[in-house]
């Protein structure tokens, strides 16, 4: 079995099958540490994936793994932190919010203790853990299903998918980041509208303090806009000053890989060959990574299923 996408969702699904006795290969255009998921800020919280009421399942089962997987931050990149979601309120929330564990209305907002991800160790941890169950990762490009010799194929490609797939609907929503040195802040902050594009947010990670951001739909860009990065530094000094001195380490573009519906389901081709569909997970692809993965297992035919 081949699982197109080395990504957060793609090595996570390809760890589920493999721990389930599957013989699982990941074929990725680039390496973890260049994909999507490597730039995400890495804080679980449902952005910019649909739809709603599937979401908060998904994302529920993977805050349950992520509770677990922060006893060893170290190995596996996770982190439970303290912060504040500003103008978030429950009533405009779906009903997983009610079952996040300490997540309470503040006068600013709602907070909650919540899993921040170190995506680089994170996506270094799940490859070895993949290995140690028996997977493999190669370096190839998909251009084609049909050119991948397997009888089933997990498609998690991200925004490739848009023509793996020839699905048009997947787009990108463009995320600039700002990485800058830490002047002592250990709590995360949000304030975003879903429908603006831009968005106030900092989460503090091992190696230095993630400022964003951007949302900025249909913008395939990759290269940092000096302008934009000034913009998203100072709307995080308004929220906290001595940001603005904080000397910059590096500046971070991702493309979100966007559906109006994440695509979850199996499909099977000519021949009888299945492919299982898990791409579309907008900015949500590390919140939702393990309810995914196991959904998607369980559409593989065979005793995985």
């Amino acid at each position: 079995m081949i699982v197109i996408g080395g990504g957060v969702v793609g090595l996570t699904t390809a760890v589920v099958l493999a721990e389930a006795g599957r013989r699982v290969s990941v074929w990725t255009r680039e390496p973890a540490e260049e994909t999507t998921s490597a730039v995400a800020g890495g804080l679980w919280w449902p952005y910019r994936i649909e739809p709603e009421r599937l979401v908060g399942a998904w994302a529920l089962e993977t805050l349950a793994v992520y509770q677990e997987l922060a006893a060893a931050p170290e190995r596996t990149g996770v982190r439970l932190v303290d912060g504040v979601h500003q103008g978030a309120r429950l009533d405009e929330l779906g009903d997983w919010a009610a079952r996040v564990p300490g997540l309470r209305a503040v006068p600013d907002g709602l907070a909650a203790r919540l899993p921040v991800i170190d995506m680089p160790t994170h996506l270094g941890w799940l490859r070895e853990r993949l290995v140690r169950a028996g997977g493999t990762v190669v370096l190839r490009e998909v251009t084609d299903l049909a050119e991948v010799p397997a009888p089933v194929v997990v498609n998690c490609a991200g925004l490739g998918a848009r023509s793996l797939a020839g699905d048009d609907t997947v787009r990108p929503v463009r995320g600039q980041l700002v990485l800058v040195e830490n002047p002592g802040i250990d709590t995360y902050y949000t304030s975003v509208d879903h429908s603006s594009p831009v968005a106030a947010y900092f989460i503090p990670q091992p190696y230095g303090l993630i400022l964003g951001g951007t949302a900025q739909e249909g913008d395939w860009s990759l290269e940092p806009d000096p302008g934009t990065a000034a913009e998203i530094v100072a709307r995080c000094a308004r929220v906290r000053p001595e940001i603005a001195g904080a000397r910059v380490l590096a500046h971070k573009v991702g493309l979100r890989p966007y559906r109006d519906a994440v695509r979850l389901e199996r499909e099977v081709l000519d021949g009888g060959r299945v492919v299982v569909h898990s791409y579309g997970h907008g900015g949500a692809g590390v919140t939702v990574a393990w309810g995914c993965a196991r959904e998607a297992a369980g559409l593989v035919p065979g005793p995985a299923a």
